[in-house]
């Protein structure tokens, strides 16, 4: 696994200081939460999180920060999401506000349950 944290620590050092420093930030929340056993790696060209499957991705943008927690887990929060830009599948984080980690949180232990069954 050590060449995987390799490859992630590479993507959010390719980007300038401010989104790098969000990037980590998510990162480090989502290290907190996932299991010992699941798996850091780059996947489609993202950083993301497997444990019996894909938990989720994220990316770094010029003005936000893109969360991937699948399109199940866009609908199951679909109503704690109205303050940010969301689709199908993808919640924006705006660079200038903080992070809602409790929101993170919820949304990456839902999709641990969901890949327990």
């Amino acid at each position: 696994m050590k060449s995987k944290v390799v490859e992630v620590t590479k993507y959010i050092d390719s980007f300038p200081e401010d989104v790098a420093l969000k990037l980590n930030e998510l990162r480090e929340l989502i290290l907190k939460i996932i299991p010992v056993d699941a798996i850091e790696c780059i996947s489609y060209g993202m950083p993301a999180y497997k444990w019996n499957g894909i938990l989720v991705y994220f990316a770094g943008y010029k003005k936000h920060i893109g969360f991937y927690p699948t399109p199940e887990a866009i609908i199951a929060f679909k109503n704690k999401l109205t303050s940010y830009p969301f689709s199908k599948g993808a919640i924006q984080f705006p660079l200038d506000k903080d992070l809602p980690v409790d929101l993170i949180t919820e949304i990456v232990l839902h999709r641990i349950n969901q890949n327990k069954k």
